[in-house]
């Protein structure tokens, strides 16, 4: 399999990224069309995986049932693009390069290219291991991962972008790949700064994204499984992810809060946000300025989390740690400021009325505790 998985990329790579890079004035760069071209081929199984095997599980045990799949159009087109074409030229035109100026892996004793901070460099007994090497490798950048999307969500701008994510009314297979193309840049840098930090290979790295966008296509899919009492406790299912997404509870705002994980549930039994043995829930937003994310295209949803983006960076409000909703000018407004009632009735209204309506009517007694409209 080793050596049928070279002579692909070796052809892949001669026959279509080279080409192409030709063509595009790009083959002078210093990175190695290999790279570009082992990203195509994991992706393309990637897409195999997801439309062979987990699209038609949510025909055959859908978590929620669905009139029409018009609204998942947008993001199958996301789900393409960034793999087949943004990701593969993002990781050889920007990521490559930042590595071999930082560093590459620790091949051996001597080695002066290795980052210093390789695993291998102060642990060189690993370097016979490579399935502990990788197992190791995996658990860090899932816990760095679990950081940096509680991150997304505390973080007034960043979330900004990444409510685009949310915003989807039918949560799917496709719906990993939505999400702004400046939040995926940031978290490719954070991701790949981590694996060139403990001196990641390339194509470790490439296996190290597939698995995790794997899992993550899979917790996103409608479909109705669980892992079961004990592995569900390990792992994150379409059950306990699909809690992440549900939609805000103004009874229970801060319910939803909860389930951050992207492959391993661990780090959530850990730090406190684990959520298990609720029913299933809607999916979206309780924010009628990202629900309104749902009328637009590819191009659209994109101009919409810019906007807000910019509208929330400029801010000092979009700087201050807490969970918002947007107003009508992109404003950030802290959650407890808001009536959720009167939030949740949004989808009957314009999102600007509505978002004004939700901002006029101020809780009485606002509570100490802020809430994700997610």
């Amino acid at each position: 399999m080793s050596e049928l998985w070279s002579h692909l990329v070796s052809w892949l790579a001669i026959h279509g990224v080279q080409p192409v890079l030709q063509s595009l004035h790009l083959e002078k760069l210093s990175s190695d069309p290999n790279d570009i071209a082992a990203a195509l081929l994991v992706a393309t199984l990637q897409l195999c995986i997801i439309g062979v095997i987990f699209r038609p599980l949510e025909s055959v045990m859908p978590a929620e049932k669905w009139e029409h799949r018009q609204l998942v159009g947008p993001d199958f087109r996301y789900t393409v693009a960034m793999l087949i074409g943004i990701f593969p030229l993002f990781s050889y035109l920007i990521l490559t390069p930042i590595a071999n100026f930082f560093g590459g892996p620790d091949t051996g004793p001597g080695d002066p290219s290795a980052s210093p901070l390789a695993l291998t460099h102060w642990v060189p007994w690993l370097r016979q291991h490579p399935w502990l090497l990788f197992a190791i490798y995996y658990m860090v950048y899932d816990c760095v991962y679990y950081w940096m999307h509680r991150l997304q969500h505390a973080l007034p701008w960043w979330w900004a972008m990444h409510s685009m994510h949310h915003s989807t009314r039918q949560m799917s297979c496709w719906t990993n790949d939505r999400g702004s193309l400046i939040d995926g840049f940031l978290q490719s840098m954070v991701l790949a700064t981590v694996g060139i930090v403990m001196g990641v290979e390339p194509d470790e790295f490439a296996w190290l994204m597939l698995t995790g966008e794997l899992v993550q296509n899979f917790s996103h899919a409608n479909v109705n499984i669980s892992f079961g009492p004990v592995f569900r406790r390990v792992l994150v299912a379409p059950t306990f992810h699909r809690l992440h997404h549900m939609l805000v509870d103004p009874d229970r705002p801060k319910l939803h809060n909860c389930n951050f994980g992207q492959v391993f549930s661990i780090w959530d039994q850990l730090f406190g946000t684990a959520l298990y043995d609720e029913p299933l829930r809607p999916t979206g937003v309780g924010d009628p300025m990202v629900d309104e994310d749902n009328n637009h295209g590819v191009i659209g949803l994109q101009w919409n989390a810019f906007k807000r983006f910019w509208g929330a960076v400029r801010r000092p409000a979009g700087w201050k740690f807490g969970e918002v909703a947007f107003g009508p000018d992109y404003r950030p407004i802290p959650v407890d400021q808001l009536d959720l009632h009167a939030l949740g009735h949004h989808v009957m209204q314009p999102a600007a009325h509505a978002a004004a309506a939700a901002t006029n009517n101020v809780a009485a007694k606002p509570s100490a505790e802020s809430a994700t409209v997610a």
